[in-house]
């Protein structure tokens, strides 16, 4: 990874990678662009982020797959934790559709 790369990504919030000085993730930047087919320039636009810090997030999804893979099997694991651990009533299920 380059010393800009650095300068732009951190891991300092949220235990995985965000764009430095602010709360978007790198996943959630991988999400919009390239599962949602939002335009850089208009998630870049929509979060105030320079445009150089979308494509250093994109570029920073692709080359650590490991990390992003672990990023989102413990948010997914978070999740599902707090959905056990909330009392509700009998018969309330939020995955029902």
């Amino acid at each position: 990874m380059s010393e800009g790369d650095a300068r732009r990504i951190a891991h300092d919030l949220l235990s995985e990678p965000h764009i430095r000085g602010r709360r978007i993730s790198v996943r959630q930047v991988y999400a919009l662009v390239e599962e949602r087919d939002e335009g850089p320039e208009a998630v870049a636009d929509r979060y105030d982020l320079d445009i150089a810090d979308v494509y250093h997030a994109l570029a920073y999804y692709h080359d650590h797959p490991r990390e992003m893979r672990d990023a989102e099997e413990e948010r997914d694991d978070a999740i599902a934790d707090f959905r056990e651990s909330i009392d509700r009533p009998e018969g309330v299920d939020p995955d029902a559709a």
